[in-house]
């Protein structure tokens, strides 16, 4: 996990020089949630790698797959296995930018969206997500809630499993982020 922040720090070095923030350990929290006839489903993924660059507004999210936990064993198995297919997409990936201009020298909450790539189980599409982001000292703190539509990235649901699994699942992120310090 190092290795991928240093060679994210690099790039974002190389653009400018830049003030670059990434997720506090243990510091992220992405959670989803479907609801459906048969049963919920929700499990919690506390692994992203999380960095930005205040001068530029980049913003990169990358999320292993087999890092959601799940309260029932099965349910995590069929979702990296017949689902996800997390063997073969072990990863989902959003490189965005926030849209707004944030003046990262001052204390305050902001309402913002951020536009760019998600890449998940093989499929990329542009998507604009709206959240939060406060920033108080040295951190700063973005929420976020969205949904996705899992057909939109070619996830199948066999149909013998339709209603237990949503057609739309919510997500719901956390992160506070620190500047990056190189170690």
């Amino acid at each position: 996990m190092e290795k991928i922040l240093s060679v994210l720090a690099v790039f974002f070095f190389l653009s400018g020089s830049a003030q670059i923030y990434k997720a506090k350990d243990g510091g992220t929290i992405i959670s989803f949630y479907s609801k459906s006839p048969l049963e919920d489903i929700d499990a919690t993924n506390k692994g992203a790698i999380v960095v930005m660059n205040t001068n530029t507004s980049d913003l990169q999210v990358r999320v292993t797959i087999q890092n959601f936990k799940f309260k029932n064993a099965l349910m995590e198995e069929h979702f990296n296995e017949n689902y996800l297919e997390s063997q073969k997409f072990p990863n989902a990936v959003f490189k965005g930018k926030i849209n707004e201009k944030i003046d990262y020298t001052k204390d305050g909450d902001h309402k913002v969206t951020v536009t760019g790539k998600m890449e998940m189980h093989g499929v990329t599409k542009e998507e604009t997500y709206e959240g939060t982001l406060s920033k108080k000292g040295n951190e700063i703190t973005i929420k976020c809630k969205f949904k996705i539509k899992v057909a939109d990235y070619g996830i199948k649901v066999p149909s013998l499993y339709v209603k237990n699994i949503a057609e739309v699942v919510d997500i719901d992120v956390h992160t506070v982020l620190e500047p990056f310090v190189k170690k």
